[in-house]
């Protein structure tokens, strides 16, 4: 079927019809505008239009134009055309829009030439058959009689008044060619059914998630709903943390239906959604002050298991809705240890949305709560005490990483400095907590140690910037007995062992091996602590309790790849911003890469993005700093698309990714 443009327009205005920007929003240029004019001026075809007609949820009834009431129209392919057709139609953004309305701002016609450009007064200014395009077309036919009236004004035009006249009218008859629209509908149209067909259709541009397709839904019933949620991840960021919409939307799907799939999501009414936002909001602030508070994890470096996060607000929004005040230590404490359990194992590392289900099924039901849940963590991954061999990994960025921050944070680590103890809220640049080489890199290259071994986690530790740059590359044999003689205790609340012997770098291996074992020992003390006696859960070793319903996953021995030092993150750190600035994802800094059954980490990749860089349409892509061959081979092998330089993967995004758009 055919739709006028003037009535696309006008199902916009009236709610029938939603423009959702999908991952990207807006990503023309003038350039794209300009020529999408010029062929409808010119009458060439410009393609047609995918909807899916889909009931509103709202309980206000929008509009009163031919299509029934309650059904809205969401725009799934043609969104460019279309917000570029009401940007200068209507003068203003249609209320959907996320980019730069400069694209659509000032378009001009040249009467004579029949050529479109955008406003440059020192050109322009003394011409007058240069014409506004958007004040003629809100205006319609008074504004044609009312250029006709002042162009007669100009002695040159004389004869030409109806040849112009007649190219007004032409610009105007644009608001009436029909655009062929594809209409997805019908009960079996599910949102699952959507994105797939929109996906097999569209081979090029931005493809759709099921969270944009939600989203979108959501969005055409409340359209302030995106703000909301970004304006929340605004603030979190403001705090240290990133996260992203898809992230937020699972939670406050959580929080709604129980489940971590879309499918029941976008059934719900703009009512429901808002109070589910709400009560998601507040309780992943709950989390994320547990976390801090009690774990030490205060930044987005060190958030692993984000995704037990969206399983959390569930368990907390059910014991609000059954009043049962406020936590005691005990359970607080029993949801933290099975939050950093789920983060340590990689519970969502692998398939995120299937064992998000499973954990939201454990609560569930009159025997279903917290214990269901570490007694399921438990079958599934084995044992859930750490051995020295955990912290074999290495690099920023391995999941032991953040467990090194945890027990910094939470333990009697001091400074080595200063003396005092990490755990304090420490004030200026300064006394940011920095991660510190024991011993220094520089040196043990010299002695022909390895990268893996240089950047393990057992010769890692944290300290204040000031502290980290007065060590700067001494060695532990010179400086540990005078950091033991100014703050005694200070070494060994850092796990370091108290044989000088093993401080020698000829010694650097054993060393490795004694904190390895100091450091399981910390850990297992913490977890226990969080148990407050209630040590079932720690008993036994890494075997499973029913082998057939998980394999342990194994100590990280064979994990290859990471980030191996500060400098190499900040490069990364700027390469993410700047994919951010194009308007794509961010991608994820010491990506866990694992085997999505049980959870064992593979490898980790530097920057990534598991998703591809438009979700589900670009394949997944992977930076890999100077990394060795192994990691590249694990990434491929993977299905990612590996990218060794910061300079080559840029052009890529140029060239593929964002030519792919502009097309669109």
């Amino acid at each position: 079927m055919g739709m006028k443009i003037s009535t696309i327009l006008d199902h916009i205005d009236s709610g029938h019809m939603a423009l959702p920007e999908f991952q990207r929003g807006y990503v023309w240029n003038r350039d794209q505008v300009r020529g999408l004019f010029d062929s409808l001026y010119r009458r060439h075809p410009v393609g047609g239009l995918l909807v899916w007609a889909t009931e509103s949820r709202s309980a206000a009834h929008r509009g009163d134009g031919p299509i029934a009431a309650g059904v809205v129209k969401l725009l799934l392919d043609g969104q460019q055309r279309v917000t570029s057709l009401y940007g200068v139609a209507r003068g203003r953004p249609p209320k959907f829009f996320d980019g730069n309305a400069q694209a659509f701002t000032g378009l001009r016609f040249h009467l004579e030439r029949e050529t479109f450009a955008f406003w440059q007064p020192v050109k322009m200014g003394d011409d007058p058959l240069w014409i506004d395009v958007t004040a003629l077309m809100k205006r319609g036919q008074a504004g044609h009689e009312d250029l006709i009236e002042a162009l007669a004004d100009h002695p040159e035009v004389g004869t030409k008044a109806v040849r112009y006249s007649g190219r007004i009218s032409r610009i105007l008859g644009i608001l009436d060619i029909e655009l062929h629209e594809e209409q997805l509908t019908g009960a079996d149209k599910s949102l699952d059914v959507v994105v797939d067909i929109f996906n097999r259709v569209n081979s090029g541009g931005t493809k759709l998630s099921k969270g944009d397709l939600a989203l979108a839904k959501i969005c055409a019933d409340w359209p302030e709903g995106r703000d909301a949620m970004k304006a929340e991840l605004k603030r979190w960021e403001q705090d240290g943390y990133r996260f992203n919409l898809d992230w937020l939307l699972r939670s406050v799907n959580t929080v709604l239906t129980g489940e971590a799939k879309f499918q029941y999501l976008h059934e719900k009414t703009a009512d429901e959604v808002q109070d589910a936002l709400k009560r998601a909001i507040k309780h992943i602030d709950t989390s994320l002050n547990l976390i801090a508070g009690r774990l030490g994890l205060d930044h987005d470096q060190v958030f692993f298991g984000r995704f037990g996060v969206p399983v959390m607000a569930r368990y907390l929004d059910q014991r609000a809705a059954e009043k049962h005040g406020p936590m005691h230590e005990q359970e607080r404490d029993k949801l933290l240890f099975w939050y950093v359990q789920a983060a340590m194992w990689g519970r969502f590392s692998g398939s995120t949305e299937t064992y998000i289900d499973k954990d939201l099924e454990a609560l569930e039901g009159e025997d279903g709560g917290l214990d269901k849940l570490l007694e399921q963590l438990r079958l599934w991954h084995g044992g859930l005490r750490a051995e020295p061999g955990h912290f074999t990994g290495w690099s920023l960025g391995a999941r032991f990483y953040p467990v090194l921050y945890l027990l910094t944070r939470m333990g009697a680590a001091k400074d080595w400095g200063t003396g005092l103890p990490l755990k304090a809220h420490l004030l200026g640049k300064l006394s940011r907590l920095e991660v510190h080489h024991i011993f220094p890199k520089a040196q043990l290259y010299k002695h022909n140690y390895g990268r893996p071994e240089v950047n393990a986690l057992g010769n890692f530790c944290f300290l204040t910037k000031d502290t980290n740059l007065d060590i700067s590359a001494t060695l532990p044999e010179v400086y540990f007995p005078q950091v033991e003689a100014h703050h005694p205790g200070a070494l060994a609340s850092q796990w370091i062992p108290q044989d000088p012997e093993l401080w020698r770098i000829d010694r650097f291996r054993d060393f490795l091996e004694a904190r390895k074992l100091l450091l399981a020992e910390e850990l297992n003390r913490r977890m226990a602590d969080l148990l407050h006696g209630d040590d079932r859960w720690l008993a036994g070793t890494a075997t499973p309790v029913d082998e057939a319903a998980a394999q342990p996953a194994p100590a990280p021995t064979g994990v290859v790849g990471g980030i191996s030092s500060e400098a190499e993150e900040a490069q990364l750190e700027a390469l993410n911003d700047w994919v951010a600035e194009q308007g794509l994802p961010r991608g994820t800094l010491a990506y866990d890469l694992a085997d999505a059954e049980t959870g064992a980490q593979q490898a980790v990749l530097d920057l990534a993005w598991p998703d591809g860089l438009q979700e589900e349409l670009s394949q997944p892509v992977a930076v890999l700093l100077n990394e060795e061959a192994a990691t590249i081979a694990m990434a491929s092998q993977a299905g990612f698309r590996c990218f060794t330089d910061a300079g080559t993967f840029r052009g890529y995004i140029e060239r593929d990714i964002l030519a792919e758009n502009a097309a669109a």
